[in-house]
């Protein structure tokens, strides 16, 4: 099982220790380094900060929105920075929810996610093969442009610059069984968003038949403590705002995952109390048990017998999001 760093996106402004946690990370014989975006910094900026003070490590995302960008856009970024890094490049995408799509994007979340899915990541590969020019009769991407609205003068391009690989490295993020199916057979990875090592169930029937070499990538909250409470706080608090506040009352992905772990009676009263304004209550409203399971928290002791359940999975690739070095440290001397 591979180690990564998982840097997340910004919050106010930039994380002063993020691109030393890259270098550290690096020089630890970390494999991989991700950034991510939700509705403030993007995914490759920063990305491309990290690339020019590293040489070994490989870069992804984690994710890119699709509604963020145009299909043939977010192949530019993936083959412009694959030159750049001397092949390190690993574009993963997600599609993200309709508050975001909708609220942030100002543009329509599909009718059908899946469909939508399978034609940007298409369009995205026939980019990267330039065998020919992009074309797609596609139900929500079409190349060239053939709307109504259009000027019917488009033409079918391949792109200028010959990119680095064809084969550039494609995950997707997926939460539903039949996305993540999907995935499998369209993708070069998964990037789930809460893995259980102790309930790989949740996700077997989709995961039956996997290609060889396929990633499964998940990320987790780890840090080295004495005190497992105290350090099961700030992965309570990103369950309680993604559970509670990425999405609607009547439709919410992350909300409906967590169900499906088990915790359905859980993830319903923390959305009850988010969405009343009690934040701080649906905070404390995650059980321990949920954020402990998909994190690895505590002392050096009981994250060495935590990772060997994770170790023991399908897992490939643990990308983990530590707050100090020495948490990479301790991970990178416990995995070997």
């Amino acid at each position: 099982m591979r180690l990564g760093l998982a840097l997340g996106y910004w919050g106010r402004g930039p994380s002063p220790s993020h691109l030393d946690l890259a270098t550290e990370a690096e020089r630890l014989g970390y494999d991989s380094v991700w950034t991510a975006e939700a509705w403030g910094s993007d995914a490759f900026t920063p990305l491309t900060w990290i690339a020019a003070r590293t040489s070994r490590i490989r870069l992804g995302t984690a994710i890119a929105q699709m509604a963020a960008r145009t299909p043939t856009a977010t192949a530019m970024h993936a083959l412009t920075l694959d030159h750049l890094s001397g092949g390190r490049m690993m574009l993963g995408l997600g599609l993200s929810g309709p508050q975001v799509v909708e609220g942030w994007y100002g543009r329509p979340f599909p009718a059908s996610p899946l469909t939508a899915t399978r034609e940007y990541v298409d369009v995205v590969r026939q980019v990267l093969r330039r065998e020919a020019p992009v074309a797609l009769d596609g139900r929500f991407h079409t190349h060239p442009y053939r709307g109504e609205d259009g000027t019917g003068l488009g033409k079918a391009l391949k792109p200028i610059t010959h990119p680095l690989r064809a084969d550039l490295p494609l995950l997707l993020g997926a939460e539903g069984p039949k996305n993540i199916a999907q995935t499998t057979r369209i993708a070069d990875g998964w990037l789930p968003l809460y893995w259980s090592p102790t309930r790989t169930d949740v996700y077997q029937a989709s995961l039956t038949g996997l290609p060889e070499g396929f990633m499964i990538a998940p990320m987790a909250r780890a840090h080295v403590c004495e005190d497992v409470s105290e350090g099961l706080l700030p992965v309570k608090a990103m369950l309680g705002f993604y559970i509670g506040g990425m999405g609607h009352a009547a439709r919410n992905f992350h909300a409906d995952l967590m169900a499906r772990m088990g915790y359905g009676d859980e993830a319903r009263r923390i959305q009850e109390l988010f969405l009343a304004g009690r934040r701080q209550e649906a905070v404390l409203a995650v059980p321990d048990a949920f954020a402990d399971e998909i994190s690895l928290v505590g002392p050096r002791e009981r994250i060495a017998e935590r990772l060997e359940l994770w170790r023991k999975g399908p897992v490939t690739d643990l990308l983990v999001t530590a707050p100090d070095p020495h948490t990479l440290r301790v991970l990178a001397d416990l995995n070997g």
